[in-house]
């Protein structure tokens, strides 16, 4: 772990490969757990004001789900999260055959939005717990994701590296550019 401002990071993030790999996975981060993807407040009140606008992308079992349980929820632990279908896939999740991807997602690559998906689905395999004077950035493992790993590690991508433009948007691209200085120096013994 090392300090970046006043966020708490994973070497992991910097040591460990990933690359989604869709074509192994089919989107299950998507349709497996149990829990809504995490939320911030700001994010709620986005997911209200946008609904109207992703509800002709969502399947019906989540149109269903979004106006039983509303545009997200808060789950058993009190964190706002993506609502859910029969307590599996998240309300949003759509298919393209047997993969899912985001109905949030398919709107914002088609222009009807501009708001690509939550923070929290954007950054993964990074899960940011925020604290009260930090925020802790850390590497999610995640069986379902192994072959994620294998390609990051075939194509030699770090975590950090994937995820970018979630990093970014996140943190800022001064946060990230500390970031690279940082993982730079590991990687010349510094």
């Amino acid at each position: 772990m090392f300090q970046l401002g006043k966020t708490i990071v994973s070497e992991d993030i910097l040591e460990k490969d990933f690359v989604c790999n869709l074509s192994a996975c089919h989107g299950a981060c998507c349709v497996d757990g149990d829990a809504g993807a995490p939320l911030t407040k700001e994010e709620t009140k986005i997911l209200e004001e946008i609904y109207p606008k992703v509800k002709p992308f969502l399947r019906k079992e989540g149109i269903e789900a979004i106006e039983r349980l509303g545009t997200w929820v808060v789950g058993t632990e009190q964190d706002l999260e993506t609502p859910l279908i029969d307590n599996k896939d998240c309300a949003y999740v759509i298919f393209d055959g047997k993969t899912a991807l985001c109905g949030i997602e398919q709107a914002y690559n088609q222009g009807i939005i501009d708001w690509k998906k939550p923070v929290s689905c954007h950054l993964y395999p990074i899960r940011v717990k925020d604290f009260t004077e930090f925020a802790a950035v850390n590497y999610d493992r995640w069986d379902i994701c192994n072959p994620a790993c294998s390609l990051g590690k075939e194509l030699e991508v770090p975590v950090y590296k994937f995820v970018k433009e979630a990093l970014i948007r996140r943190f800022g691209e001064s946060w990230y550019a500390d970031l690279e200085k940082v993982a730079e120096d590991l990687k010349d013994g510094k």
